[in-house]
């Protein structure tokens, strides 16, 4: 497939945000706790105190969409202590539906992940992942009726690391599928809760196939293509999905920017802005809430970019991840003052 690299010219995907539906948007997969180092710019070894967020790239995405002003709800499970409650607490609190987030039964605990900032370009994240009531979510919790509510379902890959949680995500993806609602898949590989990188890449793989936006970073991709004989380019990449269901493919190449295919044939590449960078991680999740409610909206994909682009900057300029995610309004005064990068 020839692509075209297109700046200003609207752009044609075929995405069907179904109206009348009670929900934008609905995550699934990971709850987690985030415990980020209040003393930055030295190792963990020297950290003496860390602030408590929610965490999980899918909850960062589904909170990020609630703060632009989108009805979203959430899949999932948490585990029956403080933690779990602190979770559901804070999902009621930023208006996002938790009638379908149970609590486990079983004395699984939440996952955490503390973060080291010893610079803005040396960041890094230590997670305790054994038995975590996230990977517990059985196909018993994923109600048809739920999804069929929904415009669109946020899927992420480590969700679909373990069993029971790896069938519940299929599940939920026959149930979109089923009722034409849009599926988007963050891929959110991390090697720490996978055991065998062929396992990882068959599951990505078969969850992909069933996708109608596919975003990832292009070490992601380049996992989910590692049985091929050779390395595959960005354009490859997007076709291989085309002749799947996937209208949109975002490949992300760090400060860099992004490139969006679409199954037209046409290519966008993004800007980034400048930033006061605090610390690293937070960017994909906020980049991909501001580029779906773009999507949703209708705007043309350089638009929908804008808006990521401008989410993620605001995002690793601040603490938090999940409390860091922006208001239209905020999102707005940034585009209009901050200086853009590259195109």
């Amino acid at each position: 497939m020839q692509y075209r690299n297109i700046r200003e010219e609207k752009a044609l995907y075929n995405l069907n945000f179904k109206e009348g539906r009670l929900l934008d948007l609905v995550g699934i997969g990971r709850l987690c706790i985030d415990l980020n180092a209040d003393q930055i710019n030295r190792p963990m070894e020297e950290t003496r105190s860390f602030t408590k967020y929610v965490g999980g790239s899918p909850a960062n995405i589904t909170i990020g969409a609630a703060r632009l002003g989108k009805k979203t709800g959430f899949i999932g499970k948490v585990s029956d202590d403080q933690m779990g409650r602190y979770i559901v607490t804070y999902l009621e609190e930023n208006d996002i539906d938790i009638s379908n987030v149970s609590v486990d039964d079983t004395g699984a605990v939440t996952g955490l992940a503390f973060t080291e900032i010893k610079s803005p370009e040396d960041c890094s994240i230590l997670m305790y992942r054994d038995n975590v009531a996230d990977l517990k979510l059985d196909t018993s919790n994923v109600s048809e009726d739920y999804i069929k509510q929904s415009k669109s379902l946020l899927v992420s890959g480590t969700a679909l690391a373990a069993s029971p949680s790896r069938e519940a995500v299929f599940l939920a993806l026959d149930y979109a599928r089923k009722h034409d609602v849009v599926v988007i898949f963050d891929l959110d590989y991390r090697p720490y809760t996978w055991n065998d990188d062929k396992e990882t890449a068959t599951y990505y793989n078969l969850a992909a196939e069933k996708c109608d936006v596919i975003i990832g970073t292009r070490d992601e991709f380049d996992m989910m293509e590692q049985f091929q004989k050779e390395k595959s380019t960005d354009e490859e990449t997007a076709g291989k999905w085309f002749s799947h269901h996937a209208e949109i493919v975002i490949i992300k190449h760090g400060a860099e920017g992004s490139i969006a295919y679409t199954k037209q044939g046409e290519s966008f590449t993004s800007a980034t802005f400048k930033t006061r960078v605090l610390k690293t991680f937070g960017a994909g999740d906020s980049y991909a809430s501001a580029f779906i409610y773009g999507l949703m909206h209708g705007w043309d994909i350089p638009k929908a970019m804008e808006y990521g682009s401008a989410s993620a900057a605001i995002v690793i300029s601040r603490h938090s991840c999940s409390e860091a995610m922006p208001t239209v309004e905020e999102l707005n005064e940034f585009i209009n003052t901050a200086e853009k990068v590259g195109v």
